[in-house]
């Protein structure tokens, strides 16, 4: 009785694989020495195929169903084993099953910056991430391509290989779509396609299909994203020459309420403000930037305007124009007495030896009479 029992073990009458995994490819049954019985059942469940090899050679290929080994539906093994009139004692074939399910959510990065050559920014560098999945397509072309005789095969011993496959490709396609890389976030779904066609061959000479592959990110290097966040900042604030006079009138008047700097700080502070504010005033409208049509408009620039300089405590302040001068004697900051120069002046002299500054304090109303 255990001899009738060793030998009805060494005889296999049911194969199947229920996988509990989630990241094996392929499973190899485990016959070892034992012998597959004629009539035994084969039960291959969907998302998955059996192939049966005879001495290393891909022979029958079962695809999803329940079979009976028998020599009618196993014709390849029948005629490598010689089976010419039907056979009906147990035989050797090894037996692979492959999933043949999406593997879903694989990661794909670059480890360095890829150079691209942008059309506005020139050559340029750009890092990418994402994920893809893929399925087994030709599950005899994927055991002679890639698994061979492995009797279990991960996705993580081919996951690199398709990563650097799909980085490789997918770089030269977005390369070769010319797309701006300000345009790049809006076009994910085209660059995803793009890729898609570029990298499918490759993967079906391996036996496998590309099923999806998404593009979640493209970055910039970090000093690039600063310039364009400053390029977009001057877009957003428009006239530069009217934003320019803003953050100096800003500047002004946290001068002003300084209790330390005194009126005297605040008005030669508003001077210089003004004069700087000018300079720069007028470099901006000599070259505008349009932020709808993103090029430089060239502006005329202002006509030539009078400035004067004061002497303060032996110091050489300004250039001021008339105007700002005028302010300035409102704050009791310039008088007659004060001395001034401008281009053209021999020498530093009063204010009321300027005739064009002698109006000035013509225009000016008296001090009101003390009560």
């Amino acid at each position: 009785m255990g001899l009738f029992n060793k030998l009805k073990s060494e005889f296999i009458d049911i194969i199947e694989w229920t996988d509990a995994s989630t990241d094996t490819i392929v499973y190899k049954f485990p016959r070892y020495q034992n012998e597959i019985k004629m009539n035994a059942k084969l039960t291959v469940r969907e998302s998955q195929v059996a192939v049966f090899l005879n001495e290393g050679t891909i022979a029958d290929v079962f695809l999803p169903g329940m079979y009976t080994l028998e020599t009618q539906n196993m014709p390849i093994l029948s005629t490598l084993k010689g089976w010419k009139y039907g056979f009906n004692s147990p035989f050797k074939a090894d037996v692979f099953f492959v999933n043949t399910k999406q593997f879903t959510n694989q990661k794909w990065g670059t480890k360095n910056p890829v150079m691209l050559r942008d059309p506005e920014f020139g050559p340029i560098r750009l890092r990418a991430f994402g994920s893809f999945a893929f399925r087994v397509k030709d599950a005899g072309i994927f055991l002679k391509e890639v698994a061979g005789t492995n009797p279990d095969f991960l996705v993580d011993e081919i996951n690199e290989q398709l990563r650097n496959i799909a980085i490789t490709r997918g770089m030269d396609a977005v390369a070769e779509s010319k797309i701006p890389v300000l345009d790049l976030t809006s076009n994910y779904d085209e660059l995803s396609k793009l890729v898609t066609d570029k990298v499918r061959p490759e993967y079906n000479e391996l036996g496998l299909e590309l099923t999806k592959f998404l593009v979640e990110n493209i970055s910039l290097p970090p000093e690039v994203e600063a310039a364009l966040d400053k390029r977009s900042s001057m877009g957003i604030i428009g006239n530069l020459g009217a934003y320019t006079q803003f953050q100096a009138a800003n500047s002004m008047e946290a001068a002003a309420s300084n209790p330390n700097g005194g009126m005297m700080g605040a008005g030669l502070g508003a001077g210089m403000g003004m004069g700087m504010m000018n300079q720069m005033g007028n470099a901006f409208q000599q070259n505008t930037f349009n932020s709808q049509t993103g090029t430089n408009q060239q502006m005329p620039p202002p006509p030539p305007m009078s400035q004067y300089f004061i002497a303060v405590n032996g110091q050489q302040t300004g250039p001021f124009t008339i105007q700002q001068l005028q302010g300035m004697i409102a704050s009791g900051q310039f008088n007659t007495s004060s001395q001034v120069w401008k281009q053209g002046m021999p020498a530093w002299g009063a204010a009321t030896t300027v005739p064009e500054l002698q109006a000035l304090f013509g225009s000016m109303p008296p001090p009101p009479p003390i009560a």
